[in-house]
């Protein structure tokens, strides 16, 4: 199985939300509905325009993942919509990593030096995979200013991309 990664548009929004969704709602019963994330249905403006962007992973043309950047400052993005298709996650396909590689070498063609970003506490998995990444916990509070809170995390990271491999 081949995995392709490309950039994502509003013409991805439907499968998009159908991914996500399935995810944060029958897989880890997280109370959270697309009125909660009106973002999914305006990829271009909420993500690109302020400088950020959206990539999916798919295979075989069906979408299985999917990643992306808000830039919220000048150099700093939050990391949001990081879901895997639970058939399609592991290692032997290493989907979340390619996800997280992408968007990594993004920020830095474009000059954004620290990523955040939250997570809810019942993704242990997950948790761990930003840890092996070298994110750092860090407290709530001690957040930027204008980092873009969601309101069901409770667990939140940072990386400095210029100290990543």
């Amino acid at each position: 199985m081949k995995v392709a990664i490309q950039q994502l548009d509003n013409t991805y929004s439907d499968q998009l939300i159908d991914l996500i969704l399935t995810i944060q709602q029958k897989e880890f019963n997280v109370p959270i509905t697309i009125d909660d994330q009106p973002d999914l249905k305006q990829i271009e403006s909420f993500y690109m325009v302020p400088g950020g962007n959206f990539w999916g992973a798919f295979i075989d043309g069906e979408l299985v993942g999917s990643i992306a950047l808000v830039k919220f400052d000048e150099r700093e993005g939050a990391v949001r919509k990081m879901f895997v298709k639970k058939e399609f996650r592991g290692k032997e396909l290493n989907i979340a990593q390619k996800l997280l590689e992408v968007l990594i070498v993004f920020c830095r063609e474009n000059a954004i030096d620290h990523i955040y970003l939250g997570t809810v506490n019942v993704l242990k998995v997950a948790m761990r995979f930003y840890e092996r990444n070298h994110f750092v916990q860090v407290e709530k509070e001690n957040l930027p200013a204008r980092f873009p809170l969601m309101n069901a995390d409770n667990v939140f990271y940072s990386l400095n991309i210029n100290q990543t491999l």
